[in-house]
């Protein structure tokens, strides 16, 4: 009896249904980037989560996911009727919800000021999108289809909901690396963009010292997102889910009278919403579609994207140099990526380190929130061209 007890919760356990060695390397994969989010701190608010998503998904019979579910799926009955937690938490991804609710708690903490006291940021936000369409190409010379290869190029934009969003909607499959991907140069922007800001540009044009920014009035803060809604979405409808937040959460921020809504976008809101995406987002990263060769595909695909955009903001930035008679500073074009405020801090730090006088980092946010938008429409009219 004893014996027989033992052996049945033997067979019962996940020691003895490990399927595939692939499981026990994405487990130790996991371990890994877990050490790399809490260690590290890369990334940490969604790569503790993707990473233990990651950890719980390729747990032998855990049955928090299931990926056959997904196959052809058209609506959620069966995925709530059948599915486990993970499965569940992965309609908010599927459906484009997670996203959304990131870019209002985006909106509510962003301030648009840099950018309306000098519009020709908005320029070098949209220049540095170029690694998101030479990716595109890469990729497709690769074999990706025209799906994959514009979600693996949206890495480009350096913007993580905007990647997991457009990749929800075209390419699903190709989730988990992408995502992971992603953030993990997201996190490696300090290491990745100075050696290309240095190598693009001259010591002269480093030291270029900027005049201070005017004041933007209140009433100018207020109309940004209302009209920029309009506009945006009446020219490209399938953005409207992430501009609508991201403009939405910035009305609420700048109009003044709603602070607790605002607040609750930037906190409790944002923070609950990002436990459940990392989760879902982690449990994609199944051992039989992450440990491919296409994986590693994305990963070189998705630096050389990374690294295009940055080219882009930077010879832009050169070229508004010329054209300003050598007012501006090119420097602050490698801020056109999304990742804020990381990037603005990276060209404030090189334009320091060649005029120690030097002070770049309210210019660099102009460039930095017009690339938020920037990518945003990049991604908009990638899945209306692929959708």
């Amino acid at each position: 009896m004893i014996i027989d007890t033992f052996s049945s919760l033997w067979h019962s356990s996940g020691f003895a249904n490990v399927e595939d060695y692939r499981q026990i390397i994405m487990i130790v994969l996991s371990c890994v980037l877990l050490y790399l989010g809490i260690v590290r701190q890369f990334e940490p608010l969604l790569l503790v989560g993707i990473a233990f998503g990651m950890l719980l998904t390729n747990l032998p019979i855990s049955g928090v996911f299931t990926p056959g579910l997904w196959v052809g799926v058209t609506d959620y009955g069966a995925v709530l009727r059948e599915g486990g937690l993970l499965d569940i938490l992965y309609i908010g991804v599927k459906s484009g919800l997670y996203p959304s609710l990131i870019f209002l708690g985006v909106g509510a903490m962003t301030d648009f000021g840099p950018m309306l006291s000098n519009p020709r940021s908005m320029l070098l936000g949209a220049a540095a999108q170029l690694g998101i369409y030479c990716a595109l190409i890469l990729a497709i010379i690769f074999g990706f289809s025209g799906q994959e290869g514009a979600s693996i190029g949206i890495i480009g934009g350096a913007d993580g909901p905007t990647a997991i969003w457009l990749t929800g909607k075209l390419a699903p499959h190709l989730l988990g690396p992408i995502a992971i991907a992603a953030y993990s140069y997201m996190a490696l922007v300090p290491l990745i963009q100075p050696p290309i800001m240095r190598a693009l540009t001259t010591k002269k044009e480093r030291e270029v010292k900027m005049e201070q920014l005017r004041v933007v009035s209140k009433t100018e803060k207020i109309l940004f997102p209302i009209v920029v809604s309009i506009v945006t979405i009446l020219v490209l409808p399938s953005v409207a889910p992430l501009v609508g937040s991201l403009m939405l959460g910035n009305l609420l921020r700048e109009c003044g009278v709603v602070e607790r809504l605002s607040d609750t976008a930037q906190n409790a809101l944002m923070n609950t919403v990002v436990i459940f995406l990392s989760l879902a987002v982690g449990a994609t990263t199944m051992y039989s579609s992450f440990l491919t060769p296409e994986t590693l595909k994305i990963i070189v695909l998705g630096l050389l994207a990374f690294a295009f955009s940055t080219v882009g903001g930077v010879l832009f930035g050169k070229l508004m140099y010329r054209l300003s008679g050598g007012k501006i500073n090119p420097l602050i074009g490698s801020a056109g990526v999304s990742a804020v405020p990381m990037a603005a801090r990276v060209s404030q730090k090189e334009g320091q380190r060649a005029n120690p006088s030097n002070f770049l980092l309210m210019h660099a946010m102009g460039p930095n929130v017009a690339g938020v938008i920037g990518s945003a429409v990049a991604a908009g009219f990638l899945l209306a061209v692929f959708g």
